[in-house]
Order: structure tokens, then C-alpha cells, then sequence
């Protein structure tokens, strides 16, 4: 029988803190009793959750909105997120659209939706930056495997390129024992790993009077989680304290995401960043002194406004100096109301371009060089669920993809490894030792 539940579906765009909102949206329909569904079968509701980062990141949330109207002309479209947040009016006149919602009612949507019908002309309600004060708790649960766990919302930094302070509000988390809370509902999941997410994790316990020192070492104790992965902290706030803490660890990973943006002073500086490159590289010396073997990602941002060629190699031979394990790399976007758009001296389309690639040649060398370092090395690597033809695939503690045949009993488990080689899809190659546990 063919079932009579209204159906919605869900595209999120952005970072993980978006999945981790989207999946908790998500669970408050299904308790409502729709039945959610892929976002590319036909569905009543769409619930497209944007991101504006970058102006490539505005124009995919364009595209999507555009998409979901194509496909099912007569489904209500409902846009949140941080685009939604930043141009409301914009997406509001997108023909199709039926409610806009910003940051501070987001989790609200399924009311607003259980009692509206398609519109003429879209809705848009709280989109005024001076309400977000409330702090939303989620965390993602799609996964068999792992979980991004949202910690902390905003930003109190207003780096000269960034809106996510005017998106997202200013920097706010729950208490502590709140989050043991919710990664003890993950936990009775069977979900094994927990990924914390937050807009600037690091800054958790502004609002509460806590620290995140003091958040992980709660989280340790909670049972059923095996591994937890700090998603992203800012170089001025890793202490000395998390790394000593982290080190000691046997849930915490070796693994650390790091910002950098650029590796000329004279860039940071005209960023508004909180640090300058020799801390960055202190910390990362710290780290390893006493993590060795630690997986290191990096953002950089490339053709900052000023960002001349000397700035570039700066910065380059920088990065080259310290060695990090991976680059995620970014070219510069002009965001409204951000003083850096302002700035003089735009680098040139093509010079950007060349810019990237020479990063991305050196990011490619640097990855492949952390992999050959753990040729032979005995790891634990967490299975996921994902299949390709008779692979199976994880990642190590220290972030290393591997593959191995297919096993359904491994999937979910977390598994003593010998890393043997890399093949030529740049993964590596596991020898299955033993289960981690018996």
C-alpha cells in the first residue's frame, strides 16, 4: 500500500555544522510523522539548507532552489542557512520559493511548515542578526559510522573577509553537561566516532563560562564513543593543555584541522587574523613533539586582496617549511559588507588560478609523503559502510584512507591494521591484523 505520509526531503550545502543541523531538522519531521525521503525522488517538501561562504556557495544554493522547484513544481520549498540568513529578499524572489527562514528560526521549521501552504510570494521570518542569541543544539545521525556533533554556533572574530559572523550570530555554546548528554544519546546509537563541529570550536565556553579543555576532557568519560575528531580550531587557541590532554588521550585522535589562510604576516595582518605565522608554527612543533605522526590539514585562502607575488612564495615556502599533511585550498571571494572588499590590489583571475595549482601540486606531494611515512605502520582504522565494487573503505586514527575487501562483519568496527602500500588511487592498502576488541 502506498503510503499516505507527507514526504520531505533535505539538501544541505556547506560545512559539517549544516549536516549536523539538517539531520537534526530531519529527525524532528520524522517524529511528526513524515516520512522523509532522498532528495532526488519527488517529495511535498523540500528543505534546502544553504551556505554563503564564498560567492561560488551563493550561486550552488541558486542552483539547488532552481533544481527542487524544476523537479516538483507543486512541492513547498522551504530555504535556510546562512544564505538565507545573509539575502533573504534575493531568495524570496526566486519564483518557487515558499519560506525563508534565518538562523534563529530554522529549528522551527516544521511548524511553519505543518500549517502553510504554497505561496504567492515566499515568507521570510528572523532574519535579523541581533536575535541570534539562542543556541541550537544538533548533531548528524545518517551515518552508521560517525556523527558531527555541533558544540558551539558564531563568531566573535569578524576576520576582514568573512560573513559567517553576520550568519551565524556571535559566539555561543550549550554547557558542557548538555553536550555529554547528546553524545551519550549518540553513543546508544552505536555510532563509534564523533566529529565536534562548531563555527569556531575552539572559542566553546564563551557564553557558559567553560572551556573547551574542560568540554573534552567530559566527553572522554562518555561510554559507548570510542574516537572523537576536533573538526577545526583555530592556532591561538590550541593550549598547551588540549595538546598535553590530547596526547594522553585514547579517544581524542591524532589528527588536527588547522587554520592558516596565508603564511605571509603582512597577508594575516590585513586578514585581521588573531596570530602570525611563527605561532602557527610553534604550535604545530608542539604538536608533534608530542603527538608524532599526527595528521595535520590546513586552510589556506589564495589572492587576498594585496596578496602580491612575493606575498604568495611567502607564504608558499612557508607551507613548505612547516609540512603539513594536507591543504584545503581557497581562492579569495568578495563578500557584501566585509571590509576586505574594500581592499586595493585584486589579484588577477588567472594569477589566482596559477596560484592554486602550485599549491595543489605541493599539497598532492606533501599528502603523498604523510602516506609513505606510514608505509608499514600498525593503525586502527574505523570500517564505514560505503562499498565500491568488493572494497570497503575508513580512515585511520591519524586520518589515513584505507581500503580492503569487503566484509560486511567489519563495517561499524574499528580494526587493528598493518598499512602495507599505497595503490594508485592513493589509498592505502590494508592487511587486516585483528578486531579491536574481541
Amino acid at each position: 500500500m502506498e503510503s499516505t505520509k507527507r514526504r520531505v526531503a533535505f539538501y544541505t550545502l556547506g560545512c559539517k555544522l549544516n549536516f549536523s543541523e539538517t539531520s537534526t531538522i530531519a529527525r524532528q519531521f520524522e517524529s511528526l510523522g513524515f516520512e522523509k525521503v532522498s532528495p532526488e525522488t519527488p517529495a511535498d517538501i523540500y528543505v534546502i539548507n544553504t551556505c554563503s561562504v564564498t560567492e561560488h556557495a551563493d550561486k550552488k544554493c541558486r542552483q539547488a532552489i532552481r533544481k527542487f522547484i524544476t523537479k516538483s513544481p507543486d512541492a513547498f520549498i522551504a530555504v535556510v542557512g546562512c544564505y538565507a540568513q545573509l539575502k533573504p529578499e534575493e531568495i524570496a524572489n526566486m519564483e518557487g520559493v515558499d519560506l525563508v527562514l534565518g538562523s534563529s528560526e530554522k529549528f522551527n521549521i516544521p511548524t511553519y511548515i505543518t500549517s502553510e501552504t504554497k505561496k504567492e510570494k515566499a515568507k521570510i521570518y528572523s532574519c535579523d542578526i541581533d536575535v541570534l542569541h539562542d543556541f541550537f543544539p544538533a548533531y548528524s545521525s545518517n551515518d552508521r559510522t560517525r556523527s558531527f556533533l555541533k558544540v558551539q554556533d558564531g563568531c566573535n572574530y569578524h576576520c576582514s573577509y568573512c560573513t559567517i559572523p553576520l550568519a551565524r550570530g556571535h559566539s555561543r555554546n550549550m554547557p558542557i553537561s548538555k553536550v555529554v548528554e547528546q553524545a551519550t544519546e549518540i553513543a546508544s546509537k552505536g555510532i563509534k566516532e564523533v566529529i565536534l563541529t562548531g563555527v569556531n570550536t575552539g572559542d566553546f565556553g564563551k557564553s557558559t563560562d567553560e572551556s573547551f579543555l574542560s568540554l573534552i576532557q567530559a566527553l572522554e568519560k562518555v561510554n559507548g564513543i570510542e574516537r572523537y575528531r576536533i573538526s577545526s580550531i583555530e592556532p591561538n587557541l590550541i593550549t598547551d593543555e588540549i595538546i598535553e590532554f590530547c596526547s594522553k588521550s585514547k579517544k581524542f585522535l591524532p589528527h588536527f584541522h588547522i587554520p592558516l589562510q596565508s603564511g605571509s604576516n603582512r597577508i594575516l595582518g590585513l586578514m585581521k587574523r588573531r596570530y602570525n605565522r611563527e605561532i602557527f608554527a610553534e604550535r604545530l612543533k608542539r604538536i608533534r613533539s608530542i603527538i608524532p605522526n599526527t595528521f595535520i590539514g590546513i586552510d589556506v585562502i589564495v589572492g587576498f586582496p594585496g596578496e602580491s607575488d612575493d606575498d604568495f612564495m611567502d607564504s608558499y615556502n612557508f607551507l613548505q617549511q612547516v609540512q603539513p599533511s594536507f591543504l584545503h585550498i581557497f581562492p579569495y571571494s568578495e563578500r557584501p559588507n566585509t571590509p576586505a572588499i574594500g581592499y586595493e590590489g585584486k589579484v588577477k583571475a588567472t594569477h589566482v588560478k596559477h596560484r592554486i595549482q602550485q599549491l595543489t601540486k605541493l599539497s598532492e606531494n606533501l599528502h603523498h609523503e604523510f602516506y609513505l611515512r606510514n608505509i608499514g605502520v600498525t593503525e586502527e582504522v574505523l570500517f564505514e559502510s560505503t562499498r565500491k565494487g568488493e572494497l570497503m573503505f575508513g580512515f585511520t586514527r591519524n586520518y589515513i584512507k584505507v581500503e580492503s575487501p569487503y566484509d560486511k562483519s567489519l563495517v561499524g568496527q574499528i580494526v587493528s591494521i598493518n598499512l602495507s602500500r599505497i595503490n594508485q588511487d592513493g589509498n592505502m592498502v590494508a592487511e587486516i591484523l585483528k578486531n579491536k576488541k574481541a
